[in-house]
Formats: structure tokens, C-alpha cells, sequence
């Protein structure tokens, strides 16, 4: 009988063992799973622009595409600086500066994209595509997610029309075609 004892503590042992080495695997794993979403979400934030881990998360749920969410985040940018049919070097540089802010680096080619699109105008029809994404996207997301991404996104695009100073280095206010393109850019996110 103690034969039968010492197997079947041996066995007990050995299943005992098996279960906590399944256990690790799934800690493992859920470790490896929690560390991918976690990258995601910084390389989501950094590419975006789009501080709100809600509205970032909403949108790796839904496979929004990195290369999407960098120009959610630009497109409004380039609208605003060109909205007086020219950009100055004040719009230039906060557009390059919220560029970087977005992760945009210089060596990607997303930057030379961005680039020539502050020294030749970007083609016709970008914004409204914009505004057509942006009316998709916020059906999807909660009235919460939508108005931080919202106001993310206009604060952003004001920035760079605020940019230009009038006359002897003073504050101008935004001009009207400025102002024309940050409603058009808020009107976007209307349910």
C-alpha cells in the first residue's frame, strides 16, 4: 500500500506541477497581452497626438490604423495654416512642433509628406475626406470620448492659428478664413 501512496503523491506532485506551470503560461501570456496593449496605447498616444487613454483605446478596439490616427491628428493642422492661401513661418513652425508632438519624426515619411504639404498646398478635397472620417468615427465612440478627441483636435488646430503675431510682434486675432476652417473642423464631430 505505501507503494501506491508514494505513486500517487508522485503523480499528485507532478499534476500539482503541471497546473502551476499552466498557471504561469496564462500569467505569462495575460503579462505579454496587458505590455502589447500598454505599447499600443504609448505608440497610439504618441503617433495621435491624443492624450485620452478612453478615446485611444476606442480606437485600437476598433483597428483604427496608426497611419490614421497621425493624420487625424495633422490634417486639421495643414488646413489651418493654409486657410489664408499661404503659410507663414509662425504657422510652419507650430505645425511642425505639433507634428513632433504627435511623434512625426523627421526621418518618417509621413514628415516629408507633411513637409511638402506646408510648401505646396495639400490637394483639394482633404478636408472635406477629413470631416467624412471624423462623421463616421463619432458614432462610434461615447459622448465623452468624442468631446475630448474634439477638443484635443481644436485646441491643436487653434494653436496654429494663433500662431502668426500681427504688427510689432502683437497678438492678431485669428483671421476669418482661419476661424472658417476651426468651425468646419468642429462641425465634424456633430452626431
Amino acid at each position: 500500500m505505501s507503494k501506491q501512496i508514494s505513486a500517487l503523491r508522485l503523480r499528485g506532485k507532478a499534476l500539482e506541477e503541471m497546473f502551476f506551470r499552466t498557471a504561469d503560461y496564462v500569467l505569462i501570456e495575460k503579462k505579454r497581452q496587458i505590455e502589447k496593449a500598454e505599447r499600443s496605447l504609448a505608440t497610439a498616444a504618441k503617433v495621435s497626438g491624443i492624450s485620452s487613454e478612453a478615446v485611444l483605446r476606442k480606437l485600437i478596439e476598433m483597428n483604427v490604423q496608426l497611419e490614421v490616427l497621425a493624420t487625424l491628428s495633422i490634417i486639421p493642422l495643414v488646413e489651418v495654416a493654409w486657410a489664408d492661401g499661404k503659410v507663414d513661418e509662425g504657422e510652419r513652425a507650430a505645425v511642425l512642433k505639433g507634428a513632433e508632438g504627435y511623434g512625426l519624426l523627421k526621418d518618417q515619411i509621413g514628415f516629408s509628406l507633411l513637409e511638402q504639404w506646408l510648401c505646396h498646398r495639400p490637394p483639394a478635397g482633404l478636408l472635406e475626406s477629413w470631416i467624412y472620417y471624423i462623421r463616421g468615427l463619432c458614432p462610434l465612440l461615447s459622448g465623452p470620448e468624442r468631446e475630448t478627441l474634439k477638443a484635443d483636435l481644436i485646441q491643436r488646430a487653434r494653436a496654429v492659428a494663433e500662431a502668426t503675431g500681427g504688427p510689432f510682434g502683437k497678438r492678431s486675432k485669428i483671421s476669418l478664413r482661419e476661424h472658417d476652417v476651426l468651425v468646419k473642423l468642429e462641425g465634424a464631430f456633430q452626431v
